[in-house]
């Protein structure tokens, strides 16, 4: 298993592969790829390690055995791989407009956090614990409000470990929720299918017009739900208002156009919705921390 520092951030492909260390041997890894075209991930993974892969937007596939064999993971699924007989590097194929994020963990400490409870995950019985495991399965609501806290988030670097651990801990007891033991009461509107598709498609929208985004009561209307309703189920989803997750979103997709090195700073500001270039690299700096020519410079260098 390859190592590496405790944030690393750069450009594959003109993508944008992120991986952060949680502590010795426990990883967060982020696909995102805001171009065009589909872009191939790799890292090493070996047969210690078990793997979480969750995809927040879009789509893609990983590929095994070079090539011969590809696993599809679509839109609010998740893919758990264990195989103690091999290594299974990570090859992963992400769509354009798509997000992947992993987890990676020992399968020694991956057994401590269950080990009065490991007859429940029915892989870690000592009659499974050397034999493969795969498993596909949906995100649930609460797993996707913590998913987009882990791609959209506004942390001092301090605590940005921190807070990534234990959302990665929550992320892992959300995953292995029975589900008959889900107390539907705690958040109803969560419930209704109905009004989860419609938060869906608000975010969708404003995805899509980011440039020219309608008002929040403009969405509420087109989404028709009430502008109370938007507002708490996007926040129960998300994680985050309407026009916070916009703010992370169009940064986000910033990013990823300065790291392609095919648009200047004035051209990437157009294109998410910022008319003069001022406003958009006081937005760059208050998301990121550094201004937008700084950051292509530290990816050049």
């Amino acid at each position: 298993m390859n190592t590496s520092k405790n944030n690393n951030s750069k450009s594959i492909a003109q993508g944008i592969y992120n991986e952060t260390t949680l502590e010795d041997g426990f990883y967060i890894l982020k696909f995102q790829n805001e171009t065009n075209e589909n872009q191939l991930f790799k890292r090493e993974v070996s047969s210690d390690y078990i793997q979480f892969h969750f995809c927040i937007k879009g789509g893609g596939s990983f590929s095994f055995n070079n090539g011969n064999y590809r696993l599809p993971i679509l839109e609010d699924t998740s893919l758990l791989l264990y195989n103690p007989q091999r290594d299974l590097p990570i090859e992963v194929s992400v769509q354009p407009h798509s997000w992947v994020l992993s987890v990676l963990l020992p399968i020694k400490k991956f057994h401590t956090l269950f080990s009065s409870e490991a007859n429940y995950i029915t892989f870690l019985s000592d009659e499974n614990k050397d034999r493969k495991y795969y498993k596909d399965a949906h995100i649930s609501p609460s797993m996707a409000i913590v998913l987009n806290q882990l791609i959209n988030y506004n942390l001092h670097p301090t605590i940005k470990n921190l807070y990534f651990k234990g959302k990665a801990y929550e992320l892992l007891s959300l995953y292995f929720n029975r589900e008959e033991d889900v107390d539907v009461t705690q958040c109803p509107f969560l419930v209704d299918e109905s009004n989860v598709f419609k938060i869906k498609k608000a975010k969708e929208i404003i995805i899509h017009r980011m440039v020219e985004p309608p008002t929040l009561q403009e969405l509420a209307d087109e989404i028709q739900l009430p502008l109370n309703k938007l507002k708490e189920g996007f926040k129960q989803i998300y994680g985050d208002s309407v026009f916070s997750f916009l703010f992370d979103y169009k940064m986000e997709v910033a990013r990823q156009l300065l790291a392609t090195g095919a648009h200047n700073v004035n051209e990437v500001g157009l294109k998410v919705g910022y008319s003069t270039s001022s406003h958009f690299i006081a937005a760059f700096k208050k998301k990121f921390g550094t201004t937008p020519k700084k950051f292509v410079m530290g990816l050049n260098s």
